[in-house]
């Protein structure tokens, strides 16, 4: 559901790194998971820690419990857990979950300290905007004329009420869409399509899925999942429309017999040094070595990727400040030419 809790990335890069270093010394399942209960920080983990530690004390293995919590927990997590246990591999999995999430935690953390600033500017030009329209309509009372120099329309409580209202709901639509982005939601796949399309927004957001696609098929295969069941985990863990919609068509492929490299060649989506380093591991017969090769120089780039995407944040925020900035300069000015004009 759209609106279920989930589980942050920081609290499962530390819960990851926890169970993988217990699991390693070898402590019983019941006894991690009763203390990871009574440790948890926030109502919703400890809530779901709990059910888990019950599940397992019924004699339930990791991976029944998990689905006991529904999707407060990422379903590659779930996944690659089961297969974990099934193989015998879960310490080295979760330990290399540990390291993925606190990558991401950390990419997450450079992206919103660098729009700080900018974000910090037109929080300000929104303040001023807002004052504005407020004292001007209390100037306007004390004087028995309206004063409308922004030419808004909006005076006074009334038009600070309405100009609220409206910077409230572009706010609150540009987060829920966001939100559902980070969901995965379907009606969000166009505006995905819409964002790869720009030419300096599309190339950062491709490498930067093209990093999870390889990392995510490096540990599937490596922990020895069906070979349909991987791809379409690895597929899903991109987020990325341009790479989930071809799914079905690799599954497809894949259950008719072609090679990894020709399903995935098949959909003209995929660039060339991807298609080449998968035909290299595939020939090899070293698919996770290679991706997991492939996902550390996509993770160098995707540094490079995110650094771009913070710097067209940062400029598409400033442009914002700039136009509210020359749009009160250019109101204000017309003001004063019609009021000079009407005492001539």
């Amino acid at each position: 559901m759209l609106f279920s809790p989930r589980i942050g990335l920081k609290p499962l890069a530390g819960l990851c790194r926890r169970l993988a270093t217990s699991f390693e010394a070898g402590i019983d399942l019941r006894r991690i998971f009763q203390r990871e209960a009574q440790h948890a920080q926030g109502a919703g983990l400890k809530k779901r820690l709990e059910t888990i530690a019950r599940q397992i004390n019924r004699g339930e293995n990791l991976a029944s419990a998990l689905e006991a919590t529904e999707d407060y927990f990422p379903i590659l997590f779930r996944e690659l857990v089961a297969v974990g246990e099934e193989t015998g591999r879960l310490a080295d999995v979760l330990a290399a979950l540990a390291d993925d999430y606190q990558h991401r935690v950390q990419l997450r953390r450079t992206f919103l300290a660098a729009i700080t600033w900018p974000m910090a500017q037109l929080g300000i030009a929104l303040f001023v905007i807002g004052f504005l329209i407020w004292v001007l309509g209390a100037i306007g009372q004390s004087t028995g004329r309206t004063i409308d120099i922004l030419g808004f329309g909006l005076t006074g409580n009334r038009g600070l009420a309405i100009y609220l209202a409206f910077v409230g709901t572009v706010g609150g639509a540009i987060a829920f869409v966001i939100y559902a982005l980070q969901r995965g939601v379907a009606w969000t796949a166009p505006v995905q399509r819409a964002v790869l399309a720009m030419p300096g927004l599309g190339p950062p957001l491709q490498t930067l899925a093209l990093a999870r696609l390889a990392w995510s098929m490096h540990l599937t295969f490596g922990a020895g999942m069906e070979v349909r069941r991987a791809l379409g985990l690895s597929l899903r863990s991109t987020r990325n429309a341009r790479y989930t919609d071809q799914i079905e068509p690799i599954e497809w492929a894949i259950g008719s017999g072609a090679p990894l490299f020709e399903a995935f060649s098949a959909t003209n989506v995929f660039p060339s040094e991807f298609l080449e380093s998968l035909l290299v591991a595939e020939e090899s017969g070293r698919l996770s070595e290679s991706m997991d090769l492939l996902s550390r120089q996509y993770q160098d780039r995707a540094k490079a990727a995110l650094a771009a995407l913070t710097t067209i944040a940062g400029f598409a925020v400033w442009g914002v400040v700039a136009l509210f900035i020359i749009v009160m300069i250019f109101r204000i000015f017309m003001f004063y030419v019609g009021t000079i004009y009407s005492m001539v």
